[in-house]
């Protein structure tokens, strides 16, 4: 015959008082990072992630830095078409002149998940010239993840996708 461990009443209430401050922490910890928060419009972390991708949303139209300074070196972008790319690949790609103006970021909006990632979420939009000399407007819709790394913000992962037609 098996016969079962019981806790003595001290033994008890200290197991049942463990179990209710794991709970409570697990609770507050998944409130407060699981579900994450919108960025506050003046959080000065949220200004410089939307001040960046403004910058990578204009890159086509105003050349600058973005691309060293955002993008981490184990970076992996998706592209509207589906195929992924690397850091390398997104700087090749961006050292020839785009047949691209009228960049704009048009929205962009801060979610974060705990003190070091944030998600970014946005839409940009620039008018592209065909080979035929053609322009027609491209617009993307996009999220981002941020990821803080030694007290600097990089993308990580994008995913963009075209808009869809009316």
């Amino acid at each position: 015959m098996q016969t079962m461990k019981c806790f003595s009443r001290p033994e008890w209430a200290l197991a049942l008082a463990v179990s209710f401050a794991v709970a409570c922490a697990s609770a507050a910890r998944a409130q407060q990072f699981g579900e994450g928060k919108w960025a506050d419009v003046n959080d000065p972390v949220a200004k410089q992630l939307i001040e960046q991708e403004r910058k990578w949303a204009v890159l086509s139209c105003s050349p600058s830095n973005v691309i060293q300074e955002f993008v981490a070196e184990d970076f992996v972008g998706t592209s509207p078409a589906g195929p992924t790319y690397t850091k390398s690949e997104l700087m090749e790609r961006h050292s020839k002149p785009a047949p691209e103006h009228d960049c704009k970021l048009l929205s962009a909006k801060v979610r974060f998940f705990g003190p070091d990632v944030a998600i970014i979420y946005g839409k940009e939009t620039a008018v592209l010239t065909g080979a035929n000399g053609k322009d027609s407007r491209r617009t993307l819709i996009w999220t981002d993840t941020a990821l803080r790394r030694n007290g600097k913000w990089q993308l990580i992962a994008v995913q963009d996708m075209d808009e869809p037609k009316k």
